[in-house]
């Protein structure tokens, strides 16, 4: 549930980011995939730690 909570939460802010740039539709969605991916691989390695130490 983290890793998808920061896949979105990451492609919501990396759109966000590109639109305050002056970004159109294409850079919006492009940084919002890889805001996406980065906060998704950030909280699949919260969730390892969470697993492995509870």
């Amino acid at each position: 549930m983290i890793p998808l909570s920061g896949i979105l939460i990451g492609a919501i802010f990396g759109a966000l980011r590109a639109k305050s740039k002056g970004g159109k539709g294409k850079d919006m969605l492009q940084w919002g995939a890889v805001f996406g991916i980065i906060f998704g691989v950030i909280g699949m390695f919260i969730l390892i730690i969470l697993q492995r130490t509870l």
